[in-house]
């Protein structure tokens, strides 16, 4: 294919017109408009669509989403605006009302109790939807709040307060969101196009799941509509993550990082989902405070839970409790969560990295992110930490040095800056330090998390050039990133577009850049997204390339 006239963001000169040559999937020639023959090395001619002056970018990468819980979430009641649990208790009730099944899970989405005067508890939800069986996830996925009927059925034991956390949690919430694979699959496959919708090219999915989950999917057809290209269902590259209690049947099949799936035939989707990295668990989150920090957790009445409770479920290294404290209790000297030892990190980290495995460690606090690097640098390998949402001064420079990459998702800092200021409050100076961290040297990605923050690489983007989403002012605005970084980091490290590149690449009405300079960071978020490409073929074609 021969892109005619086209604009390419970040390159030296972005102003002037270029076409670029697209072969085998690959970026084969960029020249002056005009300057390029569409024919193939046969002499075929090829297609050509004209840009028109249109801005053509790097494919967006989203470095880490749980796509099955996004897909499902938009389908569930959010509960993200209550402020009290008899608030969010009063929502589900109300999206309940019209419901014709009344035998089923009611599961909700959202809850966010860091800043709620009680914590949750099942007689919360009993009293709003007497005998329902209600299960809640908390923004974070890190906590679950579930009626009494549901800790019935789920076998959580009579004396279950209805708040888990951690392992615990995410077992209860895989229950009792388990849909038919059919289901699941078919609102994976709708995901997947709305997000190459919105540029995204590529994706690494933690998703809980067993890979084999990937396999049945990419050879699922699905047909064209509403800009969709018919075809297998891989309207994205996944990387496809693997959790510790998957890992050996991943190591017995003999599969590494990039790999080609097992059972996967399509040419399209062997090209596009590859096996990802082991994801791993040091510590919990900031929303449930149990990320591991070297300052106690502020002791402040808010949002508070007791972390010393009896009961819940471990599960495969990340463990988890149920919360049975009277809520706006924490106990002193609360630190958080090490959910899993420095020498048994160290153990997994040698033992992934000898197969040819990824590794993608989960560090929020800044003594789990030490921990993180700590069995890096024991283990001597390479590696991710996922988050690094507070980081010593000392361990700035630490990956760089040993070759970690910093995977950060931009929204948590504006959505949990009421919370940093609260329970971290004395600590926010190392929290989200995203410029501190490329000014070290290190190689820092942009995700989202979703379902934790939507799918939308332009709202990652945003949030990494202005930290704010109301009438406040940008939190810690000295570590916003420039256009320049935020768009390297979104792209793969991919600063524009270039010969021997990959074909993944995004065709928009606007150059970022001349969006910035006349709307601000906000209007980053609305970019008209001409067509987006995989490979060098189409994954979305809005109207005005269709027509």
């Amino acid at each position: 294919m021969l892109l005619r006239s086209v604009r390419l963001v970040g390159a030296p000169d972005p102003r002037r017109a270029r076409d670029v040559l697209l072969l085998g999937g690959r970026v084969a020639a960029v020249a002056d408009a005009g300057g390029l023959v569409p024919r193939g090395p046969d002499g075929a001619a090829l297609p050509v669509l004209d840009g028109a002056g249109a801005a053509l970018l790097p494919g967006l990468v989203d470095a880490h989403v749980h796509l099955a819980d996004w897909a499902a979430d938009r389908r569930r009641p959010d509960v993200s605006g209550a402020r009290s649990p008899e608030e969010a208790a009063a929502v589900l009730a109300a999206a309940d009302a019209g419901r014709e099944r009344r035998d089923d899970v009611l599961v909700g989405r959202g809850f966010r109790d860091g800043l709620w005067p009680t914590s949750p508890r099942a007689h919360h939800l009993d009293a709003a939807l007497p005998g329902r069986a209600v299960v809640v996830a908390s923004q974070d996925l890190h906590s679950a709040w579930c009626s009494t009927e549901a800790a019935r059925r789920f076998g959580l034991g009579e004396g279950c307060s209805g708040l888990l956390v951690e392992g615990a949690a995410m077992a209860l919430l895989g229950d009792a969101g388990a849909v038919p694979p059919e289901v699941g699959d078919a609102w994976v496959l709708g995901a997947a196009q709305d997000a190459a919708a919105r540029g995204t090219t590529a994706l690494v999915d933690l998703q809980r799941a067993p890979v084999e989950d990937w396999a049945r999917r990419a050879g699922v057809v699905r047909p064209a509509a509403d800009g969709a290209v018919p075809g297998v269902m891989a309207a994205l590259r996944v990387a496809v993550g693997v959790w510790r209690e998957h890992l050996d049947a991943v190591l017995a099949a003999g599969v590494g990082s990039g790999d080609l799936l097992l059972g996967v035939h399509d040419p399209v989707a062997a090209d596009r989902v590859r096996l990802g990295p082991l994801k791993l668990f040091v510590d919990g989150s900031l929303g449930t405070r149990t990320a591991w920090c070297s300052c106690a957790y502020a002791r402040t009445g808010v949002g508070g839970r007791e972390s010393t409770g009896v009961g819940g479920r471990e599960s495969n290294g990340v463990g988890g409790r149920e919360s049975n404290g009277p809520g706006g209790v924490e106990p002193r000297d609360h630190h958080g969560m090490l959910l899993l030892p420095p020498d048994e990190l160290e153990v997994l980290l040698r033992r992934a990295t000898s197969a040819g495995l990824v590794t993608a460690v989960h560090a929020i606090g800044d003594a789990g992110v030490r921990a993180a690097l700590d069995a890096y640098e024991a283990a001597g390998c390479r590696g991710r930490v996922e988050h690094a949402q507070q980081v010593l001064a000392d361990d700035l420079p630490r990956f760089a040095a040993l070759g970690v990459t910093a995977s950060v998702q931009p929204r948590h800092a504006v959505d949990d800056r009421d919370l940093a200021d609260l329970h971290w409050a004395g600590a926010t100076d190392r929290a989200f330090p995203y410029a501190d961290l490329l000014a070290a040297g290190a190689d820092v990605v942009l995700g989202s998390d979703a379902p934790v923050a939507p799918l939308d690489p332009w709202d990652a983007l945003a949030c990494a050039l202005h930290r704010t989403l109301d009438g406040r002012g940008a939190w810690h605005p000295e570590q916003h990133l420039t256009l320049a970084q935020a768009l390297a980091a979104s792209c793969g490290g991919r600063s524009h577009v270039r010969v021997g590149d990959v074909a993944d690449l995004v065709l928009l009405a606007e150059d970022p850049a001349d969006v910035l300079a006349a709307r601000g960071p906000a209007a980053l978020r609305e970019p008209e997204v001409l067509g987006t490409l995989v490979g060098g073929r189409w994954t979305h074609r809005a109207s005005a390339l269709r027509g």
